[in-house]
């Protein structure tokens, strides 16, 4: 009579603990990152009143007689089955879809979390704002002039140089394509300026010093008389202040050259050579390029007193090549310099979160460059992590080892800027098994009364 009263007692402790984790979760129903516990139950042992017994050649066997001593809880673990993902129009908020979770670290003491709520504090560190731990990540190292992201180091904190300088870089390749319009008019001889106009295509690129200043760089393009599929180019940079400049351009140097140059086309419009105005002329395959130089405004003087000047390279493409190709064909012309690759000095306008976690920085003078990666820590169970409050959990004996790395590697998931994570929270499902769990606890309390009724009906026996 004393098992049924008991038992009652557990069912009813062990039901309030699985309405606290009910409680909890609803709660959370609007935590950023939070997973949702679950309680699993487990009978208790039983007191055996009769053991089995086996067959004889006489009588059958006989099944064991087992009284049940209660319930007790199983386990208490989290779910970490995906939550939602919600759009903040927040850059610095990360979204994990997928497997892992972001590693934040307080002094030497690594969290885990879901909760991807990051901002900068006063030292461009990337932080948790709500507590002060830092993200952790890879930040890029200058490699060969790239910014390189060495994702096999241990992960540091990621610091955002706000404010910081990205230094003017002079142009060193310009590149050309497009086409030069067969049907181009050849300038005569003592031609007036309206045929010269119409028998010329010039082009115009914007280039940089090593100072930053933009200089005017202009290509202009004319059919050689009396030879067929021929280009004269005539280069200059600062074509107002060409005799400052003084623009040259060759085959692999510019020593002996003038700022002319031959350009020539086989009869399938393609590239075949090009000439120098020293008589060089290109290998009959690879790619044409051209070194150009100039003199360099208000520059200081080399060791010798000489003139400052400059030197990048003119591509016109790949002989034998139509794709960004320098060509000649029956079309309009449309031949121009599609890009270069030098710039003014710029400040840190802003900085995005791709989805590999790449945090790359926007400077005012119009380049990207690489700043660190965000890391990712994915466990052998997961469920095993323990938690240490403010949406954070931490290793454990049966977690295995954090193993960290860039997301979408190794099972790892991908990243969402400008989103969050919701609870995974059902609240539908939660008030179910509230219900389920209320009249699990009235059932018990009614086995303990019961229990009692009995008990006293024992005790008045004796009247």
């Amino acid at each position: 009579m004393m098992r049924s009263l008991y038992s009652g007692v557990s069912g009813l402790q062990n039901h309030q603990t699985r309405m606290d984790v009910i409680g909890n979760n609803i709660s959370n129903v609007n935590t950023t990152g939070f997973k949702r516990g679950r309680v699993n139950f487990q009978d208790m042992i039983s007191q055996q009143v009769a053991g089995a017994a086996k067959p004889t050649e006489e009588l059958g066997g006989v099944n064991p007689k087992d009284v049940g001593l209660g319930m007790t809880i199983s386990t208490i673990e989290q779910v970490f089955t995906q939550g939602n993902l919600q759009s903040t129009g927040v850059g610095t908020d990360v979204a994990i879809q997928g497997n892992g979770f972001f590693v934040v670290k307080n002094g030497e003491e690594s969290f885990y979390t879901r909760n991807g709520v990051f901002g900068l504090d006063r030292d461009g560190t990337l932080v948790n704002p709500a507590n002060g731990m830092r993200v952790q990540g890879w930040m890029a190292q200058e490699l060969n002039g790239e910014q390189i992201v060495q994702t096999a180091a241990t992960p540091t904190d990621l610091v955002i140089p706000v404010g910081s300088k990205d230094p003017a870089k002079a142009t060193e390749n310009v590149l050309f394509a497009c086409n030069l319009d067969k049907n181009t008019p050849e300038i005569q001889e003592g031609a007036g300026a309206n045929d010269v106009a119409k028998g010329t295509w010039e082009t115009s690129q914007k280039i940089y010093d090593s100072f930053g200043n933009a200089h005017q760089l202009t290509v202009s393009f004319r059919k050689v008389p009396g030879v067929p599929n021929s280009w004269q180019a005539t280069v200059n940079v600062d074509a107002d202040n060409a005799d400052f400049t003084q623009t040259r351009v060759g085959l692999g140097t510019t020593d002996g050259v003038q700022n002319t140059f031959i350009v020539n086309f086989d009869n399938y419009g393609q590239l075949s050579s090009v000439t120098d105005s020293a008589g060089n002329i290109t290998n009959p395959d690879g790619e044409i390029v051209l070194t150009t130089s100039f003199t360099v405004p208000e520059a200081n003087a080399d060791e010798n007193g000489n003139p400052y000047r400059q030197t990048f390279n003119i591509n016109l493409g790949t002989i034998g090549s139509m794709k960004n190709t320098v060509t000649q064909s029956a079309s309009r012309s449309t031949t121009k310099a599609y890009s270069q690759d030098g710039y003014t000095l710029g400040y840190l306008d802003n900085f995005k979160i791709d989805s590999s976690g790449t945090i790359t920085g926007v400077y005012s003078n119009g380049t990207n460059r690489v700043i660190g990666q965000l890391a990712l820590a994915t466990f052998a169970n997961d469920r095993g992590l323990e938690k240490a409050g403010d949406n954070t959990y931490v290793e454990t004996n049966n977690s295995g080892q954090a193993n960290i790395g860039e997301s979408g590697v190794a099972g790892k998931g991908s990243l969402l800027a400008g989103a969050l994570e919701m609870s995974n929270v059902d609240l539908s499902e939660q008030m179910t098994d509230m219900i389920v769990t209320q009249r699990g606890f009235q059932a018990n309390s009614k086995t303990i009364q019961t229990a009692d009724t009995l008990l006293e009906t024992v005790l008045s026996l004796k009247r």
